[in-house]
């Protein structure tokens, strides 16, 4: 396939790169984006992902998350990562990014924040392996970095995630 210059530098024009992804049901991708003002993983988007066959990372980080303490109403601010192997689905980034912002005014102490954003994760890709980490920064000197993780049950990424459990901080 091939592309003209200005094409490519306006996303535009015929064969555009849209071509290959057209089927997938993406609704978020070259839109304007609407926040959420409250957890929202009705958000979240997968594609088909091209390669099953291969075991290969994918690996997001969110350095400006933002959450609620549950308690106080305190703004809590973290680094999320997210490394997950991928199976048949992937998650779309743009819609993973306004999920993650969905918290901004959402109250959950820091180590539910990451255990649903795994489990949300789990429910919409069914992958082989994830792990999500937040590194939430000081509140009253003491700092907090909740770490879980998942291996398909059965298959060689469940005896993966009990080794990362147990070396994931070494």
């Amino acid at each position: 396939m091939s592309f003209s210059s200005d094409a490519v530098r306006s996303g535009h024009g015929e064969g555009a790169f849209s071509d290959s992804r057209s089927g997938e049901g993406l609704s978020l991708l070259g839109r304007t984006a609407e926040y959420c003002r409250d957890y929202a993983p009705e958000v979240l988007e997968t594609f088909t992902n091209k390669h099953p066959d291969n075991d290969y990372w994918v690996r997001f980080n969110c350095p400006e998350f933002t959450s609620l303490c549950p308690i106080t109403g305190q703004p809590d601010f973290a680094e999320i990562r997210i490394s997950y192997l991928p199976d048949r689905k992937m998650v779309e980034s743009k819609s993973l990014k306004l999920y993650l912002f969905s918290f901004r005014n959402h109250g959950d102490f820091h180590e539910d924040c990451v255990n649903v954003i795994m489990k949300d994760l789990i429910r919409l890709m069914e992958p082989k392996y994830i792990e999500v980490t937040g590194i939430f920064t000081p509140r009253g000197g003491i700092s907090i970095w909740p770490y879980a993780n998942y291996g398909r049950p059965g298959t060689e990424y469940e005896e993966l995630a009990r080794y990362r459990m147990r070396h994931h901080d070494l």
